[in-house]
């Protein structure tokens, strides 16, 4: 399976609306409940607006779309980092699934994955 980096800082981050959202961005996911709004976007487009944040992130994609017969992928991934000790944020789409982790582990967690047999592009 191939891994592409993303070649971008992100954060994590509550917002009390949408309002202020960089909808122009190439790269953003947001998700709202009954109890709040998140938004994972690059660290320079980050809202002024927050109310909680959490910026040192990046990420990988997994390549190609994924079906949705497929099983375990994320729970592969997140095992091996976990093994590692490397906490995660994962962020799924309807094609592909997306793993954070902090900028300070990015590259054990690469490591980690490619001695896993993963391909990291």
């Amino acid at each position: 399976m191939t891994l592409k980096v993303m070649p971008f800082s992100l954060t994590v981050c509550k917002l009390s609306s949408y309002d202020s959202i960089n909808t122009g961005s190439d790269f953003y996911f947001t998700a709202k409940t009954d109890e709040e709004i998140s938004l994972v976007c690059k660290t320079e487009d980050t809202p002024q607006n927050c109310t909680d944040r959490e910026d040192g992130w990046r990420a990988f994609r997994i390549e190609g779309v994924l079906d949705f017969s497929l099983i375990g992928i994320l729970s592969e991934i997140s095992g091996v980092l976990a093994k590692n000790k490397i906490g995660i944020f994962a962020v799924s789409t309807y094609n592909t699934d997306y793993i954070l982790v902090k900028e300070k582990s990015f590259d054990n967690a690469l490591a980690a994955l490619k001695q896993s047999g993963y391909t990291v592009v």
